[in-house]
């Protein structure tokens, strides 16, 4: 999903700019992640995968809580928010994704946005291939 060739190569798209690594996916602690290296910065992905609804609504509040809620954003999984660090954080099903755009530079991408927009664009990205999305 967040980190398979079809995500990477959409993600590309989106972006106009390819990684620079491999991007190697980890599963620890009922969480999926990867990192996606650039020349001038690095974009970190996760899913937790939680047991149930009310789990994954109270990961996903202290999720944006930590972060510093900004925004609501509508048309991303159940729940999604912008948060102060400009990450965005989505709730869907029994899942929370967080696109971590804090390793990148004010602007990125070509043509360049800032980390803020890029976040959501990931965001929107990987939703919009995600089953059932």
């Amino acid at each position: 999903m967040i980190c398979a060739s079809e995500a990477q190569h959409d993600i590309a798209a989106t972006l106009g700019i390819k990684t620079t690594r491999p991007v190697v996916p980890t599963w620890a602690n009922h969480e999926y992640a990867c990192a996606y290296i650039y020349p001038t910065g690095t974009i970190r992905l996760s899913v937790k995968q939680l047991r149930d609804k009310a789990s994954t609504d109270r990961y996903f509040a202290e999720t944006v809580a930590r972060r510093g809620a900004r925004q609501k954003l509508e048309g991303l999984g159940q729940y999604a928010s912008t948060t102060d660090d400009d990450a965005v954080v989505v709730n869907k099903d029994d899942k929370v994704l967080v696109v971590d755009v804090q390793g990148l530079p004010a602007r990125f991408g070509i043509p360049a946005d800032t980390r803020a927009n890029v976040a959501e664009s990931v965001a929107a990205t990987i939703m919009g291939c995600w089953t059932g999305a």
